[in-house]
């Protein structure tokens, strides 16, 4: 019988992690209250990113974790796909943030973003500390880690960052970037179109990218200013895909996400395509096939499995033969 095409393509590596397109932050009990509505509103298609960082009160760090904590053990969650941005290593509360998080959610939190990264031994010892805690804990998970490259030390750095434990994520923070320049970089070059022209920001983009890829990570790309204009946004994650590399993307406002996961999904001819290759793979054991005159073997399928699986996860509607033979357990990579 022929198998799954996670037993036969991925032999003796790890595969790709196949994670929604679209990251929302949220810092107030309120707005993540409405992003986790918005999220089971439409099906789980993004992720939320509870912010302990930038949306902590000053002075009542501790209780805002406290709160994102009940945020993630509610029944909003239905979804458990709603991480945490903890403080940044200079700062004295991060291990208090680990501290809470992971021994109220343990095995909630969907992943754990590192921001303002330096040096990677900050960032090792950072994962160090979430890997103890997890297991203080008493949980067997190993908590994703998704790391923000906002600083010269970062990007420096970005392929030694990259290789290491559970990082599944490298974000690519503008702001604090284009920050770090210190007037060299133009305040207009954080909005489009500058911001895929300027040369230090392609630079900076186009190295980030490649080093995740490379390590197996998922590269996301930061926010777009505009907060409203969804075919302004729709073409800001249309570029940062198509010229760039980048599979995700952040929000930081509610119209934002749906024209992000639409740009960042598979089209319509993408999804036949990687579909009528596919079975025609299953059905022949997943041995050499012809399609429209062009020879494929595993080095293609690969690709277009994990097409399927990114269409899949976000509600891109699929042939029934294909939701039979492939996600009928909803198995992903």
């Amino acid at each position: 019988m022929p198998r799954h095409p996670n037993e036969v393509l991925f032999e003796g590596e790890k595969p790709f992690p196949i994670i929604p397109t679209c990251e929302h932050f949220a810092g107030t009990e309120e707005r993540i209250t409405k992003a986790l509505e918005l999220q089971n509103k439409m099906g789980g298609v993004f992720d939320i990113t509870m912010d302990c960082e930038d949306g902590a009160p000053m002075g009542a760090e501790r209780q805002h974790a406290e709160m994102v904590v009940r945020m993630q053990n509610s029944a909003g969650n239905q979804h458990n796909m709603s991480g945490v941005r903890i403080h940044d290593y200079t700062n004295e509360h991060w291990k208090q943030d680990i501290d809470i998080v992971v021994s109220g959610a343990a095995d909630r939190v969907a992943y754990i973003t590192i921001p303002k990264s330096v040096r990677a031994t900050e960032l090792a010892e950072m994962i160090d500390y979430v890997r103890n805690a997890t297991v203080k804990a008493g949980s067997r998970r190993e908590i994703p880690i998704h790391a923000l490259i906002e600083t010269h030390g970062a990007l420096r750095q970005v392929w030694e960052i990259a290789e290491l434990p559970n990082v599944q994520v490298l974000d690519f923070g503008m702001m604090d970037f284009v920050s770090a320049h210190n007037g060299a970089i133009p305040a207009f070059a954080m909005r489009s179109p500058y911001q895929f022209d300027h040369k230090l920001l392609q630079r900076a983009k186009a190295e980030m990218v490649a080093a995740a890829l490379a390590c197996g990570g998922v590269p996301a790309d930061n926010v777009t200013l505009e907060l409203k204009d969804v075919e302004f946004i729709y073409n800001d994650a249309r570029r940062a895909h198509d010229e760039f590399g980048f599979l995700r993307q952040w929000s930081i406002y509610p119209a934002q996400i749906e024209p992000i996961t639409r740009a960042m999904a598979p089209s319509h001819h993408e999804v036949e395509e990687a579909e009528a290759i596919l079975l025609k793979a299953f059905a022949a054991d997943w041995g050499p096939i012809q399609h429209e005159g062009n020879l494929h073997d595993r080095a293609t399928y690969r690709y277009y499995w994990q097409q399927l699986q990114r269409a899949h996860i976000q509600n891109v509607a699929l042939g029934q033969e294909v939701k039979d033979r492939f996600f009928a357990d909803a198995v992903t990579a």
